[in-house]
């Protein structure tokens, strides 16, 4: 005697060795003995012997059309595969034929719901014509899919897949027929799914897509209509009587500040920090300060910048050579004798734009502590001035003696995808210079916001660690009671709203944000974001050093060992781990060798050598 039973979903046949009222033993052709609960058996059967008997029942199956059969029963009506035989081969039906309506049956999901073991529920009309529908349009998509990858090993980006673009590279929907088209392709070409959009010319390299992916992710494009109008606050305020000038770097455009020097008698200075003031065009709550508060931040990486502002706005306020703009300005009346300020004034006014001094210009020459020099350079006298309250500055927040500048940091010049890196004094005279007028604005206003008890953000540091706060604290790192992020508007949101409270203030009118609660949560969202632009810029710095590898084709060099193995590339900001210097320590100088840098990942292997 033989039985087709049904284990773990699937058909099978054996020879009964025994057998009592609730189980038997069998054996399948390859002599695997198992022991079968009697109910899991479908058909009894004495003749042909098992192999051809499923030889025969399947055979038989592929013979049974499907949709007749499914023709021959009740609506919503369970019926067993026996009872379906007799009605479909007659009521002779034996046990092949019986076991080949079984093969259909278990073959046919569309047309029959399986019910329990040898019982099915034939599909509802709406059901199988939906069900027919979809196995359709699959079976389309299998097609579809299949003549993409043609293209794609071709280098040829189909249209249907274009319409899906940016999102199948940056955020892509892995269920998706483009993205598993995309996913097979980069299989078949054993490489990233990246790499196979910039075969096809769909992105231009990784450049391209590491700068692509982040701003998808963080910023967008503004919407289609992207020329907010701006309030015009300024035409009635006074032009301020001294010509000013700003220190920038020669890429900056979204010049921030700018400086006057000017003398008010025999024994005092008037000394003028003037900060552009975005906040009299841009109205709290318009179209464009919501689009500035998802953005928060310029972007800043080497070769490219995304920034905070629209064009037309930064061009609007931004402090230009050879324009008149309004300008939010800390004058200081300062002692010639001793550097000290003696008084402080805070005002809105146009201020001319005179010239706009490049930080790389003026460091080939600025030397404070030789006087005799600077005498025959532009705006010496009053960069000397600026120099001396900048020392005198520093002196009274408690930074002691400066160690000399340390070659840190690094200048990336990129002109046709070619990089240049270049070593940058850290905390030289002219950054120093810049950074206290700074200090002194940010700490000045941060008190002026403190003392009305208006809520503003305020950036305070407490052992170490650094964070945002709606409330006025100390900036240990600084030496300050407090400090008031006010002289980048054009940069960063958090001082366009400094700046809007410090408005209010000046004018004696209600502040635009009279709670905490709505500073609390652009604080978290601010700091969030900061973070992440951080780390981007350092990515891309990270990018461009293995650009540079790759360019100057570097095989060999030398690194500092910091820990672990970790290394850092002498004359280069590029840290990685050196392959065998686990054991040596940090401090080490060593030789190491370098392979062939991965752009997409951003790794480079590199070896003790």
């Amino acid at each position: 005697m033989y039985v087709l039973y049904e284990e773990g979903g699937e058909l099978k046949t054996g020879s009964v060795l025994s057998a009592s009222d609730a189980t038997l033993q069998v054996e399948n052709s390859q002599g695997k003995r198992s022991k079968i609960k009697s109910a899991s058996v479908l058909i009894r059967f004495a003749t042909p012997v098992p192999t051809v008997f499923m030889q025969q029942a399947q055979a038989l199956s592929q013979e049974i059309d499907v949709e007749l059969l499914w023709t021959t029963c009740t609506p919503d009506t369970e019926v067993g595969f026996e009872s379906l035989a007799q009605t479909y081969m007659g009521a002779q039906a034996g046990p092949v034929d019986q076991a080949a309506i079984l093969f259909c049956l278990h073959e046919a999901p569309l047309y029959f719901y399986r019910k329990g073991k040898g019982h099915f529920r034939p599909a509802s009309e709406a059901n199988l014509k939906a069900a027919l529908i979809g196995l359709e349009r699959k079976r389309q998509q299998e097609i579809q899919k299949e003549e993409a990858l043609v293209a794609l090993r071709q280098g040829i980006f189909p249209d249907w897949m274009r319409a899906t673009l940016p999102g199948l590279i940056y955020a892509p929907d892995k269920n998706s027929l483009a993205f598993k088209t995309l996913d097979a392709a980069a299989a078949t070409l054993h490489c990233s799914t990246a790499q196979v959009l910039e075969f096809c010319g769909v992105l231009r390299g990784p450049r391209d897509w590491h700068e692509g992916r982040f701003q998808y992710e963080y910023f967008g494009p503004w919407p289609e209509q992207t020329h907010f109008p701006l309030l015009d606050q300024s035409a009635l305020l006074p032009l301020a009587a001294d010509p000013v000038f700003s220190i920038d770097d020669a890429s900056t455009t979204e010049i921030d500040d700018a400086f006057s020097v000017s003398e008010v008698d025999s024994e005092h200075w008037l000394v003028g920090i003037h900060i552009a003031a975005p906040a009299l065009g841009i109205s709290p709550g318009s179209p464009l300060d919501e689009g500035l508060q998802t953005r928060l931040s310029t972007v800043y990486m080497p070769g490219h910048k995304i920034p905070m502002l629209p064009d037309h706005v930064i061009e609007t306020f931004t402090l230009q050579q050879g324009t008149v703009v309004p300008a939010l300005s800390l004058l200081m009346t300062v002692r010639k004798s001793d550097h000290v300020i003696v008084q402080r004034n805070t005002c809105l006014q146009r201020v001319q734009v005179q010239q706009n001094l490049r930080s790389h210009e003026v460091e080939s020459w600025f030397e404070p502590l030789s006087e005799a020099h600077l005498v025959s350079q532009p705006y010496a006298q009053a960069l000397q001035v600026l120099w001396q309250l900048a020392q005198k500055m520093a002196l009274q927040r408690g930074v002691g003696e400066r160690p000399a500048p340390q070659y840190q940091d690094f200048t990336f010049h990129i002109e046709s995808d070619r990089v240049q890196i270049t070593p940058r004094p850290r905390g030289s005279p002219l950054d120093t210079l810049v950074a206290e007028m700074m200090i002194e604005a940010n700490t000045y206003w941060g008190y002026c916001l403190a003392q009305a008890q208006w809520p503003a953000l305020f950036r305070t540091q407490s052992n170490g660690k650094t964070s945002m706060s709606v409330r006025p604290g100390a900036h240990q790192g600084l030496g300050v009671s407090q400090y008031a992020w006010s002289t980048s508007p054009l940069r960063r949101y958090v001082d366009l709203i400094n700046q809007w409270q410090l408005i209010r203030l000046i004018r004696q009118a209600p502040p635009v944000f009279d709670q905490e609660a709505p500073l609390l949560d652009i604080a978290r969202h601010f700091e969030l974001a900061y973070d992440a632009y951080n780390e981007f810029q350092r990515q891309m710095e990270r990018y461009w050093c293995l650009r540079w590898i790759e360019q100057e084709a570097l095989q060999e060099t030398t690194a500092t060992l910091m820990r672990e193995g970790v290394g850092r590339l002498d004359g280069l900001p590029l840290v990685l781990k050196v392959m065998g210097a686990t054991a040596l320590p940090s401090g080490s100088q060593v030789s190491v060798s370098l392979g062939h840098p991965n752009l997409w990942d951003l790794s480079v292997p590199c070896h003790l050598k």
